[in-house]
């Protein structure tokens, strides 16, 4: 159970510190005055979304923390929200929002007011339903669940073939055609560089030729340019006896002499090398042309052609392999939707029962809260199967059986509304938590039927904790703790009452007069009530 809550500067409440205790605990206090901010507190603790709007005016941040008694100990949640981020705490360390929700949303049940709408909604009903399957029944949902994801794989790899397999096999050629082609000219890294240097040297061979004879001739064919740079260097060393800064000169000279006389040969033997070779440029022209073709369809170097050749050849493979698919894709599709098919009437027919029992066990409630012969009825009908089954689920209602259901929206006022959540949710397991609470469900219901209510909540609260936002005192006074929240201009605090203070915010709930003797016996008359119907 919740066994201690602080709330500080969250919405109107500046500090509150209480100890709710165990069995059904009654909040109450006039319009306005804050008290849905306490199942606020309790929503924050459990995981759900933090709102920035809800940071009071005492501070720039809201704590709230929680400590819950287990079986196995205690559990110490806490969050702080501030203008920008909001953090979660678990047993003092930070942790995300979502490990609050895994540890605790099993934990505490919270049932808002507005839930009848809901009500209205399939996937709202079908949850309900979903929640109360057999043993059987849970393991029909999950033979359905696993047979949809069956087909919609299969069904992905039809989309994927794309629905039209003459344009798949031409996609496929087209690939293939594109990989062997690259690959019977396997262009080689850096080839475009290498082939436009060979094409130079072979387009120019006479021009170059030339050029090299002329430059030989200027140097001289008897390395005289070399004799004469050696005889410098001779110079100046005997010059550097007498200042020897000069045989730097003398290094530098004797350098280029030997270079002088390296490059005569080389010169001279790499004209004797070049020569015109028409069948040489015509192959390299013809590489070129190659290349140049490739280029333009694949890419803008040769390096790129290549990428893409090892691409289309991937994608050649996968397409086959999509092609071989094909060939056996339908059958299986038809296979997985017999296999869906059948989940679904499994699952359907387990949904049937749950419904049933669901139904019967609203109704039963019902009955308790002032109905004389309602009828809730969930139905369940075949339908399309889908990611949720194969089947529709609906909530009809009415307050008397001689009257035809309808929708809730258009069938239940808003007192025979608070009435229907809390059958409804009772019906479908929300006492499995050992923390409930319900937030202002009890609109638009008085009198007997208040009291009603009060005894069923008071029922529930035997062996858990409940926690119940009302303006009911008939409500109200089947608690075993009574919380009132109190506003003062724009703070609002919370205090347990007991006693003569109990009885006082009994007789405001009752008539607004706190202070009226007639009212006060009111009050202790529909405590004596309450206390006797609890012993009973």
């Amino acid at each position: 159970m919740l066994d201690e809550l602080i709330v500080e500067n969250l919405g109107l409440i500046g500090r509150a510190h209480v100890e709710p205790g165990p069995g059904l605990v009654a909040v109450t206090g006039e319009t306005g005055a804050g008290k849905t901010l306490l199942l606020g507190a309790l929503r924050l603790l459990r995981g759900d979304q933090a709102r920035r709007d809800r940071v009071g005016p005492a501070g720039e941040e809201a704590r709230v923390e929680g400590r819950f008694v287990v079986a196995d100990g205690e559990i110490v949640a806490a969050r702080r929200i501030g203008a920008h981020r909001s953090r979660a705490y678990l047993d003092g360390s930070m942790v995300p929002a979502g490990v609050l929700e895994e540890r605790l949303g099993s934990l505490v049940e919270i049932v808002a007011q507005h839930e009848h709408v809901g009500l209205g909604r399939e996937a709202s009903v079908r949850a309900l339903v979903d929640a109360g399957l057999d043993s059987a029944g849970r393991a029909a949902l999950g033979g359905y669940r696993s047979a949809w994801e069956d087909l919609r794989d299969l069904r992905s790899d039809q989309l994927a073939l794309g629905g039209d397999r003459h344009a798949l096999i031409r996609e496929r050629d087209l690939a293939a055609h594109q990989a062997r082609e690259i690959e019977a000219a396997a262009p080689a890294p850096g080839e475009d560089e290498t082939l436009a240097a060979l094409l130079g040297r072979l387009r120019h061979a006479e021009e170059i030729a030339e050029d090299l004879d002329s430059a030989h001739r200027t140097i001289g064919d008897d390395g005289a340019a070399a004799d004469s740079l050696a005889a410098a260097a001779r110079s100046v060393e005997r010059a550097a006896r007498h200042d020897p800064t000069l045989r730097d000169f003398a290094e530098r000279l004797q350098a280029l002499a030997g270079e002088a006389a390296e490059l005569v040969v080389d010169l001279r033997r790499a004209g004797e090398d070049l020569e015109h070779d028409p069948q040489a440029l015509a192959a390299a022209e013809e590489r070129a042309a190659l290349l140049a073709d490739l280029r333009r369809k694949y890419g803008d170097t040769a390096d790129d052609v290549a990428a893409f050749g090892r691409e289309a050849a991937a994608r050649a493979v996968e397409l086959d392999a999509l092609l071989e698919r094909a060939d056996t894709l339908a059958a299986e599709i038809e296979a997985a939707e017999q296999a869906v098919a059948a989940a679904g009437r499994s699952l359907t027919a387990a949904r049937t029962r749950s419904a049933r029992a669901l139904s019967a066990a609203a109704t039963e409630h019902l009955g308790d809260l002032g109905f004389t012969t309602p009828a809730v009825a969930i139905e369940v009908t075949e339908a399309e199967p889908s990611s949720g089954g194969a089947d529709r689920i609906s909530l009809t209602f009415t307050s008397d059986e001689a009257l035809p259901p309808g929708p809730v929206s258009r069938i239940a006022s808003g007192g025979e509304l608070s009435r229907l959540v809390l059958a409804v949710r009772l019906a479908g397991g929300v006492a499995d938590a050992p923390v409930v609470a319900f937030d202002e469900i009890d609109a638009g219901i008085g009198g007997a039927t208040a009291l009603a209510m009060g005894e069923k909540l008071a029922a529930l609260a035997e062996g858990r904790q409940v926690l119940v936002v009302t303006h009911l005192p008939q409500v109200a006074a089947f608690a075993d703790t009574h919380l009132v929240v109190e506003r003062s201009g724009s703070q609002a605090s919370v205090r347990a009452v007991s006693g003569g203070d109990r009885v006082a915010e009994l007789t405001r709930m009752l008539g607004g007069l706190p202070e009226s003797e007639r009212g006060r016996e009111h009050a202790e008359e529909l405590v004596a009530l309450a206390e006797s119907r609890r012993a009973e």
